[in-house]
């Protein structure tokens, strides 16, 4: 298979596996004592290794939304791999190699060890959907099949993201792109849901003659050409008798069309003259499929989004947020009720908003988990998920008109005031009020705004707020004594089995829990040195097949180990690294 190379490729395939293991700090939860949902503030890269000990492999559906790389700085989410702080884990990873990249090989290198981390995170029947435009569409392509296999591609929608094109281009961009990658695309029948009917599709079905079977819609029961056991003569209910149209027969065996007769299942039109019509009523409909292009009237677009995340937070602060519609028929998708859903870069919190609409909408309970490296993780991811919750009324900024000023386009100064001055003034009794063209931050912007008129019910859930603690081994390899022993425990544990510490207690308190006929014990204390003697042994209440026993020192010969099937393994020397 073709495999795509850049320059910092290197430094970055196995990068993964030198992240520092870092602890995640709770600092508050939301509308409960205990939530399994998390909003998580740190480098995403760090934060999705700290998931792994407790998330490995049961993470259902991923979506992200990464930086599509346009080269746009001025943005809230910095559109571009030149922000700081990627610059400065560029530096630290690349190199001074790294300075020489182009703006595709620091996205590229920025975007691999990210999507190593996911895939180690995905279900064995989970899937991702990650958002990207043109820029980096075909990169993201080939980086994904090196990643999670060129056999597990599954789809490209394509997000009809504007409601009409740019007026001021001859040829404007209105759509996106939405990547799907499944962990294994041999359970591609586990993996989709049928989405359920509703909005037009819904409103389809009818029910003109009170069928007690409730509403329904008709197909034709006729078929194009002609077979002899199919060409029998019909009485409509009215009395009238016909037969097939011309070049047509009836679509079922006559023996077929007596026993939809007999239950009802037949129209004949409301004067019972006209060519029968089968019934199928919405009661049997499991739901329906959709193909790749996904329409802004189904899904969404941008504007809409940016109006959702203005009448919550109270203005405009993010230019491109997705809309809930398209978050959810996603999530609607390719996850159930219980299922995990992740986004690692959470922006401005739309993948929280959708789980929660969905959760109330269907009684469902699934948990979302979002990571957020900016500084606005609390103040803007973490309270539209907050408002979402509790409910919010607040007036809503709508950005009416907004241009860049570049210096390509100060010649058209004049015209652009124009174009603002009359996007205003049409716009005048359409809003609560327009406010006059404004400068803000390099941009000419006229912006209106909706007075709140009705509080938005919440729709109830929680979370807890997460920051990334300290790492868990120091650069030395010693363990960082301010980590607590739980959250040490926890690590040893998953190293040891791969699988999430149970708390399961037997007695003794360093003992870590039984995978696989292996019983694991974590025999350390901070202000202390531990040792593997008789005396530990004699505290081990079950039997196993086989013991694994973390301590500073041993003093047990090792035939003695050999004899009763145990396994040393010395604190903090054998304490593997993930």
């Amino acid at each position: 298979m073709p495999t795509l190379e850049w320059i910092g490729k290197d430094k970055v395939v196995n990068h993964h596996q030198q992240v520092p293991y870092r602890v995640l700090e709770a600092q508050y939860t939301h509308n409960a004592e205990r939530s399994e949902n998390m909003i998580i503030r740190g480098d995403n890269l760090e934060a999705l290794k700290s998931l792994l000990p407790k998330y490995e492999g049961k993470v259902k559906c991923i979506y992200i939304d990464p930086p599509y790389n346009t080269g746009n700085e001025g943005w809230v989410y910095n559109d571009n791999v030149n922000d700081p702080k990627i610059k400065k884990w560029l530096g630290e990873v690349v190199g001074k190699e790294g300075e020489d990249l182009s703006r595709h090989d620091k996205w590229l290198c920025m975007m691999y060890p990210r999507l190593k981390l996911l895939h180690k995170l995905l279900s064995d029947n989970g899937v991702i959907f990650i958002s990207i435009d043109d820029n980096e569409v075909a990169n993201l392509r080939n980086l994904c099949d090196e990643i999670f296999g060129v056999h597990n591609f599954v789809e490209a929608l394509v997000w009809q993201k504007r409601t009409s094109p740019d007026a001021r281009k001859k040829l404007s961009n209105g759509h996106e792109y939405v990547l799907i990658y499944a962990k294994n695309k041999n359970t591609t029948e586990e993996i989709f849901n049928l989405l359920q009917l509703e909005g037009k599709d819904a409103e389809q079905f009818k029910n003109p003659d009170n069928d007690p079977r409730g509403p329904w819609v008709s197909s034709d029961f006729t078929a194009q050409g002609w077979r002899p056991n199919q060409m029998y003569s019909i009485t409509t209910p009215s009395g009238m008798v016909m037969n097939p149209p011309e070049g047509r027969c009836w679509r079922h065996l006559e023996d077929v069309y007596k026993h939809l007769l007999k239950e009802g299942r037949l129209w004949f039109g409301a004067d019972g003259c006209g060519v029968p019509r089968k019934k199928t009523y919405l009661s049997e409909k499991e739901g329906k499929g959709v193909w790749t292009w996904w329409s802004n009237s189904e899904v969404g677009h941008t504007q809409e989004a940016t109006q959702e995340l203005a009448g919550i937070i109270g203005k405009a602060v993010f230019d491109y947020p997705k809309p809930v519609r398209l978050i959810s028929r996603i999530i609607r998708l390719a996850s159930s009720d219980g299922d995990i859903i992740l986004d690692s870069f959470a922006g401005s919190g739309t993948t929280a908003h959708a789980v929660l609409h969905l959760n109330k909408a269907f009684g469902s309970k699934r948990t979302f988990i979002l990571i957020e490296m900016d500084d606005y993780a609390d103040s803007i991811t973490a309270e539209r998920v907050k408002r979402v919750i509790d409910g919010y009324s607040q007036d809503q900024e709508v950005v009416l008109f907004d241009e860049e000023i570049t210096v390509s386009n100060l010649e058209r100064g004049a015209e652009l005031l124009a174009e603002a001055k009359a996007v205003a003034k049409d716009a005048k009794g359409k809003y609560s009020s327009v406010k006059k063209p404004i400068m803000e931050d390099n941009h000419l912007r006229v912006v209106a705004v909706n007075k709140a008129k009705d509080a938005v019910p919440g729709t109830g859930g929680d979370f807890t707020f997460y920051d990334l603690g300290e790492a868990l081994l120091l650069p030395n390899g010693n363990l960082n004594e301010n980590v607590s022993a739980d959250k040490i425990r926890e690590y040893v544990y998953y190293m040891e089995t791969r699988e999430a510490m149970e708390g399961i207690a037997n007695g003794n308190p360093y003992f870590l829990g039984a995978s696989r006929g292996a019983a694991y014990y974590f025999y350390y204390e901070k202000e202390a040195i531990t040792t593997l003697d008789h005396d530990f042994l004699a505290t081990i209440p079950e039997r196993a097949d086989s013991y694994v026993i973390y301590a500073d020192l041993c003093t047990i010969p090792a035939d003695e180990l050999v004899r009763y099937n145990i396994t040393f393994k010395k604190i903090p020397r054998d304490i593997a690294k993930l």
